[in-house]
């Protein structure tokens, strides 16, 4: 049983569904089956996908490094008072 990406043409909502046999899908945000089939992700990887894979791991790396950065500038403040 294959799961395939879809994109509403109406809501835009982008979800994964596993299809059976030869069922119409439905976006589940608004049900319309007005749906684009995508190629997936995992087996395909766009220069747009890397470039968005990319920058959502920068964002979380740079969350952690400044999460770390306040707990150390905490530790350090209040261990001198």
């Amino acid at each position: 049983m294959p799961i395939y990406e879809y994109e509403c043409r109406e809501c835009q909502n982008r979800f994964e569904l596993l299809v059976l046999g030869s069922t119409t899908p439905k976006c589940p945000e608004c049900e319309a089956a007005d749906l684009e089939r995508l190629m997936s992700l995992s087996a395909v990887s766009s220069d747009g996908t890397r470039k968005r894979n990319l920058e959502d791991g920068r964002k979380k790396a740079q969350k952690t490094q400044d999460e770390k950065a306040h707990a150390e500038h905490e530790a350090i403040h209040h261990h001198h008072h």
